[in-house]
């Protein structure tokens, strides 16, 4: 009795273990599952957290149970990256956001299981299973290109700083089919830049003409005034005031300072000088006056530059640092437009004159706004940059889910293109192309250019 007693309660027991394992299984099937690997240690762990809060925002908006996060931490480290992976393949997730950084990127081609949707900006060298998400160069560039084509600019120059990012965007450049006018490697050293941009503004060229244009007007006063001279001379000779000597003497003064002024003349260019007259309102005849010669010195070269715009692939005070030896090769947003890559809407390059209507492509910015206050209101400090990308691609991720079916990985390259926080944005060829818009610094605002 006592053994059917026993073998009753095993099998109980047994069947129990197996509907409550049947009922977990059954409850766990319809849970989306989604990865994170970013730095949660480590020099850039301010960026791995500000991605988890960030995920965690949009599970609030989301504000459904059956989707899930498993965070890893990678320390930013290759290695570390692949084993954070295979941890991730065994408890059965598909879809995984992160790495943020490119370099991370290089083992997790060993990883087929799982699909990475990577923070990086970066399009090359990138294994078969990532899609990399970032605003990319490809994204910036084919922004700029339709910018400068509505302002109807024809004379683009591109400047790239010798950088790791260099390659990254000449193919950019090349992959935009456009003709710039020009595109120039530069060197980000101080004691370098200076002289590089005074090259590719032709700025001792334009300089000497501004000295030969004040010695023409110069020459054309001091001719002015000696006229002047000899004819009180000639008067004063008819009353006897002065003798014949004193004439003659100032006839032939008059007629060295004619010829000087011939020969420099010759020298001068027809075209340049009317464009002078005109903006200095500067007559060389009789109503001259010193006062616009004055002006005329307080400038430090004379011509236009040969181009209409240039592109300044860079940021921070390297920005600054090139808009700032633009200023001091006497080139301005009077002159040229300024266009440079996307800046995040850095605040420091309001306050920055060299900077004040310069051009740039990015995101959405009222959207952006709002995501850094909602983000504030929820952890007392700013997200960083990238983080609003991890906050839509989660989002996005809930809905191919919930409208298309359970195979993100191939449900995600159904639809032609999304709409998200950041912006319009499509996956092509394992990337994320944006749809960035232009805006410019004006008077210490962002301004949205194409509405």
């Amino acid at each position: 009795m006592k053994f059917i007693l026993l073998l009753a309660s095993i099998i109980y027991l047994s069947l129990s273990n197996f509907y409550c394992l049947a009922k977990e299984a059954k409850s766990d099937e319809g849970i989306l599952k989604v990865g994170l690997i970013v730095p949660l240690s480590g020099r850039h762990q301010e960026i791995g957290k500000s991605v988890l809060n960030s995920i965690r925002l949009a599970l609030s908006k989301i504000n459904n149970d059956q989707i899930e996060i498993f965070p890893k931490d990678n320390y930013s480290n290759p290695e570390k990256t692949l084993f954070a992976a295979r941890k991730l393949e065994k408890e059965g997730i598909q879809m995984v956001i992160g790495p943020i950084f490119h370099q991370n990127l290089i083992y997790l081609g060993e990883v087929q299981n799982l699909t990475f949707l990577s923070l990086s900006n970066k399009t090359t060298t990138i294994p078969r299973n990532v899609i990399t998400i970032g605003i990319n160069a490809n994204s910036q560039i084919n922004a700029i290109v339709d910018f400068i084509k509505k302002e109807n600019l024809n004379k683009t120059i591109v400047l790239v700083p010798k950088s790791n990012f260099e390659d990254e965007l000449r193919n950019a450049l090349v992959k935009s089919k456009y003709e710039f006018m020009n595109i120039y490697s530069y060197d980000v050293k101080p004691d370098k830049l200076t002289s590089q941009i005074k090259q590719i503004t032709a700025y001792d060229e334009r300089k000497k003409k501004l000295e030969k244009i004040i010695e023409f007007v110069e020459k054309r006063i001091e001719i002015l005034e000696k006229e002047e001279e000899l004819k009180n001379l000639k008067k004063k000779y008819t009353l006897g005031e002065v003798d014949l000597n004193s004439v003659v003497s100032s006839e032939k003064e008059l007629k060295n300072l004619k010829k000087k002024y011939t020969l420099l003349d010759a020298q001068i260019n027809r075209e340049e000088l009317e464009n002078l007259k005109k903006k200095y309102a500067i007559s060389l005849d009789n109503r001259i006056n010193k006062e616009e010669l004055k002006n005329l010195k307080k400038k430090y070269t004379l011509g236009e530059v040969d181009f209409d715009s240039v592109i300044i692939a860079n940021f921070g005070e390297n920005l600054k640092s090139m808009t700032n030896s633009f200023s001091f090769s006497d080139v301005t947003a009077q002159d040229i437009k300024f266009i440079t890559l996307n800046q995040w809407f850095d605040e420091t390059i309001l306050k920055e004159n060299s900077t004040n209507q310069i051009y740039f492509p990015s995101i959405n910015l009222t959207n952006y706004s709002k995501f850094k206050e909602t983000y504030f209101k929820n952890y007392n400090k700013y997200p960083s940059q990238i983080s609003i990308l991890s906050y839509d691609i989660l989002g996005l991720i809930y809905y191919i889910n919930k409208v298309q079916g359970n195979d993100l990985k191939k449900n995600i390259f159904n639809k032609k293109s999304y709409i998200g926080e950041i912006g319009k944005f499509s996956f092509e060829d394992k990337i994320v192309t944006h749809k960035l818009d232009i805006y410019q610094v004006f008077d210490g605002k962002f301004l949205k250019i194409n509405k």
